[in-house]
């Protein structure tokens, strides 16, 4: 299996639309190759919620990680999730992911798991079967601890042993459980990445002792994240409260008080084309544009980090 580099940021990569709500694949290679060049990104990971992979068909989803994988195909490796309902639709997926170009793969549980729950060995038999079709290394992608999604600390643990997993996104959401599902990793092997996916509150996850961040934010602010995971990691923790304070008024425009939503990817869209980041806002029905008030917070926001305008060329 390739090694890969999961130590650093890893955006969650918005998607640009056209008009018409097709993709727009000039801006998305011009957009991507801007993203993968900023500091401390060791990969661009496409399909995630953040790039509305539910309003993409499995045609697109393979289209954008082949435009995203050859655009940044010497500056940096591309993750794809797979989101599918059963394992031979994964499987499928799958390939279509690394024959695009893919080098990894951030793999979600079935939704049918949120509403019916699942049994371990169907998290491991899944896992497995992707794994061994694919041979690309894996990341899990863990849910937060209310969802019926969610994964014991000991099933996280089962899941660091296997070769074929090689990082975890984070998103347990619920500090207690967080602690407990880290060292159950870290006790299982050591060697596994582990990835926060707390955008809407990366300081009190990255304190915890992670390796890095997989997260749709880091979209938006990439510079203030590297920022906050470098001040982090030198115990500098005056000058990560201070980067903090950057991104929270931002991180509330985009996420209020609740966690990454269609909703909130559609504000956060809207911040990055006032920011300069992107041409266009557009975002895929049934998600729908930021209300005029809402719009107002994110232009706050924005200035108070600096960030209006700038030039993403």
């Amino acid at each position: 299996m390739a090694n890969f580099n999961f130590h650093g940021i890893i955006p969650a990569i918005a998607v640009p639309f056209n008009d018409d709500f097709s993709v727009d694949e000039p801006e998305l290679r011009r957009y991507a190759r801007w993203l993968a060049r900023q500091p401390g990104i060791v990969a661009l990971m496409t399909n995630g919620h953040t790039g509305e992979v539910f309003s993409l068909t499995a045609r697109e989803r393979a289209g954008v990680t082949r435009v995203v994988a050859d655009a940044v195909k010497d500056i940096c490796p591309v993750i794809s999730s797979v989101v599918c309902e059963g394992i031979n639709e994964a499987v499928e997926h799958a390939a279509m992911a690394k024959e695009a170009g893919a080098r990894a793969l951030d793999i979600m549980p079935p939704h049918h798991w949120l509403r019916f729950g699942f049994r371990s060995e169907h998290c491991i038999d899944y896992f497995t079967a992707i794994g061994k079709a694919s041979g690309l290394p894996l990341v899990v992608h863990v849910y937060p601890a209310w969802t019926r999604a969610s994964f014991p600390s000991a099933l996280l643990a089962e899941l660091a042993r296997l070769p074929y997993v090689q990082a975890f996104k984070i998103g347990t959401r619920e500090m207690n459980k967080y602690a407990r599902d880290l060292k159950a990793i870290r006790e299982a092997d050591p060697a596994k990445a582990l990835l926060t996916c707390h955008d809407e509150y990366l300081l009190a996850s990255m304190v915890q002792g992670v390796d890095g961040a997989l997260v749709g934010f880091a979209s938006l602010i990439p510079g203030l994240i590297h920022d906050l995971l470098q001040a982090v990691a030198d115990g500098d923790l005056r000058k990560a409260m201070q980067v903090q304070s950057l991104i929270d008024p931002l991180k509330d425009a985009v996420y209020g008080a609740g966690e990454p939503t269609g909703e909130a990817h559609g504000r956060m869209k809207a911040a990055m084309a006032r920011a300069g980041i992107l041409r266009s806002a557009t975002v895929r029905p049934p998600t729908q544009a930021p209300s005029r008030s809402e719009l107002d917070a994110i232009d706050a926001a924005l200035r108070h980090a600096g960030l209006q305008q700038r030039d993403a060329a």
